[in-house]
């Protein structure tokens, strides 16, 4: 019996690989070091807030997040008619190349870097246009810049990059927007951008504001600890994020999605010792794997990268045997989160055997 057809790119689309959980062991406290989650509990109030809103789970949310939208901007001194709000990054990244992305269309991104970015594209029914990242796992920034044709109508910039870990720098990142041209959008993805510590960071609020064609995505889903809510947002000026708002999907952001976010940036206090207490974690961890002998990209993430080749698929089981899930991707590397302190010991336990 014949079927309906799909979209011939709908069969195309890559699948997404989620961190998967640990394996329970008896007698041993497994860790899930897969996700780039946030180890710490909801900040204070956040659950509070969340429980409020459940209580009214019988009606929809606003739909235009009107508290949620007037806290960004109150919190990011930009105005409201700058921002939209997605179910996550991911959903930012599906809106963009939605309002943007023609069947053929390019987007233009390093690889290995976010796994949303080609299905996104693909979905669409445009074309990935994948940069190699370079030994170090840095963005190729003038391979970007010469990969981009008159079908080019997005660039992605993750920075930090997932898996990879390093970011770019405001001046790497100036000189390369001074090339983009003006009919491409410029997407500065800074999913991690709380966790970063480096001279010359980027300064994507001044970064979005000198440049008609850029945007940034942000997400709650990381250093806010608020993964399983799924809220993101852009900052783009004016054109860009009405284009963002007019794809997206209604009643998307949950009602307790907003009232979680409104509530985790009022704790700003607390998320700053969090995250703060994450780098000097992370710092820990890169340091004694270069002590160890392993040459790790620096991590300005929450998370380290291996580049392991073929041998990834032997260092993800020795990890599991250990108590800890790494995010493998095959023949490529393993992607480890910085997660509970337990757990990074761990990591540096098996790191230490692999090596040696």
């Amino acid at each position: 019996m014949a079927h309906p057809q799909p979209r011939p790119n709908v069969l195309q689309i890559p699948t997404y690989v989620p961190g998967k959980p640990p394996t329970v062991r008896p007698g041993m406290t497994a860790y899930k070091l897969s996700s780039n989650e946030n180890p710490y509990p909801p900040l204070p109030g956040v659950v509070e807030a969340a429980t409020r809103a459940v209580a009214t789970m019988n009606r929809y949310p606003d739909m235009g997040s009107t508290a949620l939208y007037d806290a960004l901007a109150a919190r990011l001194d930009v105005p409201v008619a700058d921002l939209a709000l997605a179910t996550g990054s991911v959903g930012l990244i599906y809106q963009l190349v939605s309002a943007y992305c023609d069947t053929g269309d390019e987007v233009v991104y390093p690889w290995r870097s976010f796994e949303a970015y080609p299905i996104a594209v693909t979905t669409a029914g445009a074309t990935s246009v994948q940069v190699p990242v370079l030994p170090d796992g840095r963005h190729d920034l003038p391979a970007m810049l010469a990969a981009i044709t008159d079908r080019t109508r997005i660039v992605m910039v993750c920075t930090p990059n997932n898996p990879t870990g390093p970011a770019v720098t405001q001046s790497e990142l100036d000189a390369f927007l001074a090339q983009v041209p003006p009919h491409v959008v410029a997407v500065v993805d800074e999913a991690y951008l709380e966790f970063v510590r480096m001279d010359d960071a980027v300064d994507g609020l001044a970064t979005y504001r000198a440049h008609p064609n850029v945007v940034l995505f942000r997400t709650f889903s990381k250093a806010y600890g608020l993964a399983g809510f799924r809220v993101g947002y852009a900052v783009a000026q004016g054109p860009v994020a009405a284009a963002l708002r007019a794809v997206s999907l209604p009643f998307g952001v949950s009602a307790v999605a907003q009232a979680a976010a409104i509530a985790s940036l009022e704790a700003e206090a607390e998320l700053l010792e969090r995250v703060e207490a994450l780098a000097v974690e992370r710092a820990r961890v890169w340091g004694a794997l270069l002590e160890l002998g392993w040459d790790v990209p620096e991590p300005q993430g929450n998370f380290v990268w291996f580049a392991l080749g073929e041998r990834t698929g032997d260092f993800a089981m020795a990890a599991d045997e250990a108590g800890i899930v790494v995010r493998p991707f095959a023949g490529e590397g393993a992607r480890v989160s910085i997660g509970e302190n337990e757990g990074n010991d761990r990591l540096l336990e098996v790191a230490k055997a692999f090596r040696a």
